[in-house]
């Protein structure tokens, strides 16, 4: 869209801990650093199983005296009952807040965002009566409003965008999320998360920590996130197998979908030989054919090891 938008977050929620231990205990199964949030500071970040894959990812915000992470809808119960189960010995309460926030995402124009003086750098993050800001990587923002906020009047002048603009836009940016359907299919560093803030070298032990920090000081990773390009018919939902003449066997998965045009776009986790091969193929060794588009993020070893 080329006018400023706003996008209703339905498919999104907010799951809160708050309490004395909040800090402490995220900072043990986070893989983002507690430490570096503040009221003006947000991150990305996912919760590993101790083998590292990624049950959940997520934006986290200091709120009260806890912290806010908000995710898919339906990601939200499996990041609860996990996290719960390691919560028993800290003053702690984890609890779904949805219904106390309506949250939004923001074209990068979107008039508001310079109206709460929200940071230019990613991650970036803003309190405010009604709510909170947070700036993403591509300069849009996610927006969370108290629910006795109005957000008719705090969003007039805005049009309104609908699920697949806003997915599109986080394809374009880079921006992946684990969903139900990727569930602990990834580590951290398939879905580029330790170039987006989102991962902790300096922070310590978390669950997952020995092989997330293994794979980035000492392992060579070969499957990398990949934005490509289809066919509008070619049947694509996220948790979907690549396939390659290199390989007898699936060479990636998608991870998220969104129309352009008369073409989809997606963010795929992909084998590297089967990216330098140039043929990749949707569902099936001889199904619709995908090519290879530039990707927003670009790493940087030294730089992602110093967060």
């Amino acid at each position: 869209m080329s006018a400023p938008y706003v996008h209703p977050l339905t498919h999104h929620a907010v799951l809160a801990v708050h309490g004395p231990d909040a800090a402490k205990f995220l900072q043990g199964q986070l893989t983002c650093n507690i430490n570096y949030l503040s009221p003006s500071q947000a991150s990305l970040g996912a919760r590993c199983t101790v083998k590292g894959r990624m049950l959940a990812s997520f934006y986290i915000a200091a709120q009260g005296d806890g912290f806010l992470l908000i995710l898919p809808s339906e990601q939200l119960e499996t990041l609860r009952a996990d996290l719960a189960k390691y919560a028993v010995f800290s003053k702690v309460t984890i609890s779904d807040a949805s219904a106390a926030w309506q949250l939004f995402g923001l074209s990068a124009d979107a008039a508001l965002i310079d109206a709460w003086q929200l940071g230019e750098q990613a991650g970036q993050c803003v309190a405010h009566e009604h709510g909170l800001m947070i700036r993403l990587h591509d300069g849009r923002a996610l927006l969370c409003l108290n629910s006795s906020a109005n957000s008719s009047a705090l969003l007039t002048g805005l049009a309104s965008a609908d699920e697949n603009t806003w997915q599109l836009a986080n394809i374009q940016a880079g921006l992946a999320e684990v969903t139900a359907a990727t569930r602990e299919l990834f580590i951290p560093q398939m879905l580029a998360l330790q170039s987006l803030g989102g991962v902790s070298f300096k922070k310590g032990c978390y669950t997952g920590q020995e092989i997330v920090a293994r794979m980035q000081y000492l392992g060579r990773l070969k499957r990398h996130l990949q934005r490509l390009q289809a066919a509008a018919d070619t049947p694509l939902q996220p948790g979907m197998e690549l396939f390659s003449p290199v390989h007898s066997s699936s060479v990636g998965e998608v991870v998220s979908v969104a129309r352009h045009g008369d073409q989809q776009e997606l963010l795929a986790v992909v084998q590297d030989d089967a990216v330098s091969a140039g043929q990749l193929f949707a569902g099936s060794p001889d199904g619709a054919p995908l090519s290879v588009l530039t990707l927003a993020i670009h790493s940087d070893h030294d730089r992602d090891i110093s967060r």
